[in-house]
C-alpha cells in the first residue's frame, strides 16, 4: 500500500507539472534549437509549458488579451526564407494551425495593434498585417528597402516604424488623409476618405537593426550593428538629432525601460548589455550577462529586464534598480525572441 501511495503521489506531481495553468502574466521565450515557445512564470522563473512552433522561430508577440501568441518562422531573407507564422493558444497551451503568408517570405519582426498581427517579410521587402479572426493577410505595403527586419506599430495606428538593415535606414510611416480637391464640396464615401500611408526614410547608420520608440513617443533610438553607434531620431522632425558612439558593434536589440530613463542594448559579439542614460545620451554601465546577447524583454512594472544569451542557452535576468544580473532562466536551447503576455 505504501508503494502504491508513493507512486500515486509521484504521478500526481508529474501531472500537476504538465497541466500547470498559464499564469496571469507570463514571459514568453523562443528556443531556436528546440523550436519551441516556453511559457515562463515571472514569479518563479520556471517554465510552465512548452509548445512546438516550427522551423527557425525568431520573434514572438502576444495579443492584447494575452490569450494567443504568434511566432515568425524566418529562414533568412534569401532563397531559404520561410513564409509562416506559428499560432499558439496560451490558455490551453497548444499549437494551432500556422498562418501561411504565401509569397511574403522571410517574416521576422512582429507587433500587435488595433487587433491585428503586424509583421515584416524581409525577403519580400514589405510589411503587413494579419487578421487573427480569419488567419489571412489583410494589408501589405512595400518598403523598397533591403532587409526590412523589425517593426513597431503605435497603438493608435498613426505611425509604423521598420528597421532596414542593409539599407541602413529607419522607415517612418505616417497615416495621412488625402487632400480634398478644390471646387465645390463633394459627397464623401461612408466613413470618410480612406487614409494613405506615406514613408519617410531616415539614414541612421550601417547595420541598423534593433530599435525602440521612447515611452513618450518623441524619440526613436536605433542600434547600428556594423557602425557600433546608436542613432537618436527626433520623430516629429524625422531626422537624426544625435549619434552616440556607444561601441556596440554586433548590436542586436535595443529597448527602453518602461519609465524611459534608460536604454539597454544587447550585442551578439560581446558578453555585456550596454546601458545608456536617455537624458545624458551616454553609456553609464556595461552589465556582464553572457555571450551572444540577443532578445531583450522588459518587465512592464520596470523591475527587471530579461536578455536571451543565445549561445549560452539561458535567459539572463537583470535587476533594473541595481543594474546587475541576478539570475538565469533555462527555457530551451538557443533562446532569442521574447514577449510578455497578460491574460485579460
Amino acid at each position: 500500500m505504501r508503494r502504491l501511495s508513493i507512486l500515486a503521489i509521484a504521478f500526481a506531481m508529474i501531472a500537476g507539472a504538465v497541466s500547470a495553468q498559464t499564469p496571469r502574466e507570463s514571459l514568453l521565450v523562443l528556443s531556436k534549437h528546440d523550436r519551441t515557445l516556453a511559457i515562463v512564470d515571472p514569479a518563479t522563473l520556471k517554465v510552465v509549458a512548452k509548445m512546438p512552433v516550427g522551423d527557425d522561430p525568431h520573434e514572438v508577440i502576444a495579443t492584447a488579451d494575452g490569450k494567443m501568441a504568434y511566432v515568425s518562422n524566418y529562414g533568412g531573407g534569401g532563397a531559404g526564407a520561410l513564409h509562416t507564422l506559428a499560432v499558439i493558444d496560451l490558455v490551453n497551451q497548444k499549437a494551432l494551425a500556422p498562418i501561411d503568408l504565401g509569397a511574403l517570405k522571410g517574416p521576422h519582426g512582429l507587433d500587435f495593434a488595433e487587433g491585428k498581427v503586424w509583421f515584416t517579410a524581409e525577403a519580400a521587402k514589405v510589411f503587413g498585417s494579419v487578421d487573427p479572426a480569419t488567419g489571412k493577410v489583410d494589408f501589405v505595403l512595400g518598403s523598397g528597402q533591403n532587409r526590412t527586419h523589425m517593426i513597431f506599430v503605435t497603438q493608435d495606428l498613426s505611425r509604423i516604424f521598420t528597421s532596414n538593415i542593409q539599407s541602413g535606414t529607419i522607415s517612418v510611416w505616417e497615416k495621412v488623409r488625402p487632400s480634398l480637391p478644390s471646387g465645390p464640396p463633394q459627397a464623401q464615401p461612408t466613413g470618410g476618405f480612406p487614409a494613405e500611408w506615406t514613408q519617410f526614410l531616415v539614414d541612421v547608420g550601417a547595420g541598423s537593426e534593433g530599435f525602440d520608440v521612447s515611452p513618450d513617443g518623441k524619440e526613436l533610438w536605433a542600434a547600428n550593428a556594423r557602425a557600433g553607434t546608436i542613432a537618436v531620431v527626433n520623430i516629429a522632425d524625422k531626422s537624426v538629432s544625435r549619434t552616440i558612439n556607444a561601441n556596440v558593434r554586433g548590436a542586436n536589440r535595443l529597448k527602453f525601460t518602461p519609465d524611459g530613463k534608460l536604454v539597454l542594448v544587447s550585442s551578439l559579439g560581446g558578453a555585456d548589455v550596454t546601458v545608456l542614460d536617455t537624458d545624458l545620451k551616454e553609456v553609464v554601465k556595461r552589465i556582464p550577462v553572457g555571450h551572444g546577447a540577443a532578445g531583450i524583454q522588459m518587465e512592464p512594472n520596470g523591475a527587471r529586464a530579461f536578455v536571451a544569451c543565445t549561445p549560452d542557452n539561458y535567459v539572463a535576468v537583470i535587476d533594473l534598480k541595481t543594474l546587475a544580473a541576478t539570475g538565469k532562466i533555462d527555457a530551451g536551447g538557443n533562446p532569442d525572441g521574447m514577449a510578455w503576455a497578460v491574460l485579460r
